[in-house]
């Protein structure tokens, strides 16, 4: 089981995850020739795609999904919640999932985990091949019980640092951004991501990538230092994915 990132951040994302012959995309923010290019760097063609699951649908996730599902024609899968709000993205034909029953695709069992965000029915995911976990969260307001209980004992976690408090305060948005981006609905700050590290169960991890960061009220320095804190390493171990060159392959490794 492996995963990558095309992108991550307020400009377009996209995450790929494969196992067992199976390959999905996460999202899809970017322009037909820009994922084409950005999955030639991964040594990935649109063909190799199975099927495409949105997590909500704002325009940085989902902008691209409609055009490039059907130039490739790829299934599409989401909420009917989000499906129902793309709108003028014009997904087209979709099938929906249940938001609190998990799935499969192929090779992969997915675990749709409801997130607090300011979308009609956003989702994040759990993956797993049968022995290891992947888990995906972005795009969340706040930590809740049940995305702690989903994501403990993973061997690989994708987690939002979109911003660091002080930094959003005294940054450049408007008051009413700031209060969006730091509110219940908005995005993870560092903190909040270091504190569900706190709460979970590590001891499997071989993973760990900050993800969607800030271009604004954030970086790479600050967002590790506080996950390094959290779980006991060093920064130089935890990954960033970044808006412009993503994330190159990370394979997880069976359990000993």
């Amino acid at each position: 089981m492996r995963f990558a990132s095309l992108g991550s951040g307020s400009r377009g994302n996209g995450t790929l995850i494969e196992a067992d012959g199976t390959c999905l995309l996460v999202d899809c923010g970017f322009s037909i020739a820009e994922t084409e290019h950005r999955l030639a760097r991964l040594k990935r063609r649109p063909e190799d795609i199975d099927a495409i699951l949105i997590t909500h649908e704002h325009a940085d996730h989902v902008r691209g999904v409609a055009r490039f599902a059907a130039r490739f024609n790829i299934p599409v899968r989401a909420t009917a919640g989000t499906l129902a709000a793309c709108g003028r993205y014009r997904i087209g034909v979709a099938e929906p999932f249940n938001a609190h029953e998990g799935f499969a695709i192929g090779g992969l069992e997915i675990t749709p985990i409801a997130v607090p965000h300011d979308a009609r029915e956003p989702t994040q995911f759990l993956f797993s091949d049968g022995a290891r976990r992947l888990g995906l969260l972005t795009d969340s307001g706040h930590i809740t019980a049940h995305i702690t209980r989903t994501l403990s004992v993973c061997d690989a976690l994708i987690l939002e640092c979109n911003h660091d408090e002080a930094m959003l305060v005294g940054g450049p948005y408007p008051p009413r951004l700031k209060q969006r981006v730091g509110g219940l609905l908005g995005h993870l700050s560092n903190a909040q991501a270091a504190g569900l590290l706190g709460g979970l169960d590590v001891s499997r991890l071989q993973h760990l990538v900050a993800a969607h960061l800030s271009e604004h009220n954030n970086t790479p320095v600050h967002a590790r230092a506080a996950l390094a804190e959290a779980v006991g390493c060093a920064a130089e171990w935890i990954a960033v994915a970044d808006q412009e060159e993503g994330l190159d392959w990370r394979e997880l490794l069976p359990a000993i």
